[in-house]
């Protein structure tokens, strides 16, 4: 799947778990438009399978993703913003998703490296990892409805922080804003993960179903909120400041 960048992967040691896993490393599993279609259809296949239980995410050692493609950017923005993000049909699926999903971070989770994990019912890290979205620094926003969920989860200074001021958070930092959920040595973070995956999907499937829909509350909200930020993100996407933080980027 997209050229083998994203794997899918049936671990015999975690029964009724699918893996997504990033499979790019020499690109620090920056994510493309093409993996973003290959995970959407991974993510629906998935949550149709009576025989998968969790849906898990993984990157590589020392890296779960750097975050977009930043080509697939530019080449957005050079063209006048035709076509649809990949990645807002991505994030709008991910939320459809109806089975509990699972995340292993080790090393670096930037932009939707870092969001995603927000749409994660428990995340694993490696006390070696970093949760950064420099958005501003790229003239972008806030996507994946970061700009309702952090604030929620831990309070307007960490969310401006982090969403807005660009700051880094280590594990434990994101651990005590409630960002993640547990923090391992870099050894253990897929073991631990596929662990407890493994423990989700041995539960009665319908009990869970309807105890993660009360916990998560209205997605509605959240759908909205993607959208909302998708506007100001594709216009500051075609915006000039954005442009030269791109070339700029492109250049190092």
């Amino acid at each position: 799947m997209s050229e083998d960048h994203i794997l899918l992967e049936r671990p015999q040691v975690a029964a009724g778990v699918q893996v997504i896993r990033f499979n790019r490393p020499d690109k620090k599993n920056a994510i493309t438009d093409a993996m973003y279609r290959s995970m959407i259809e991974a993510l629906k296949a998935a949550d149709t399978d009576e025989d998968i239980r969790a849906i898990v995410f993984l990157g590589t050692p020392g890296c779960f993703s750097a975050g977009n493609d930043m080509a697939d950017f530019l080449g957005f923005a050079m063209s006048g913003g035709k076509g649809r993000l990949a990645a807002a049909d991505f994030l709008h699926t991910l939320v459809s998703v109806e089975k509990p999903i699972v995340s292993g971070v080790d090393g670096l989770a930037i932009g939707i490296g870092t969001t995603l994990n927000l749409h994660c019912d428990l995340t694993v890290a490696s006390s070696r990892s970093l949760f950064k979205t420099p958005f501003v620094d790229l003239a972008l926003v806030p996507e994946a409805a970061s700009s309702l969920l952090v604030p929620r989860i831990a309070g307007h200074q960490r969310a401006f922080a982090l969403l807005a001021a660009g700051e880094g958070f280590s594990a434990e930092q994101a651990m005590a804003a409630g960002l993640i959920w547990k923090v391992v040595p870099e050894a253990d973070v897929e073991a631990e993960t596929l662990k407890i995956a493994a423990n989700l999907a041995s539960k009665p499937p319908q009990a869970l179903k309807i105890a993660r829909n009360l916990v998560r509350g209205d997605v509605d909200a959240i759908r909205a909120r993607i959208d909302e930020e998708i506007v100001h993100f594709a216009a500051q996407l075609q915006s000039s400041e954005a442009r030269a933080a791109f070339e700029a980027f492109m250049r190092r």
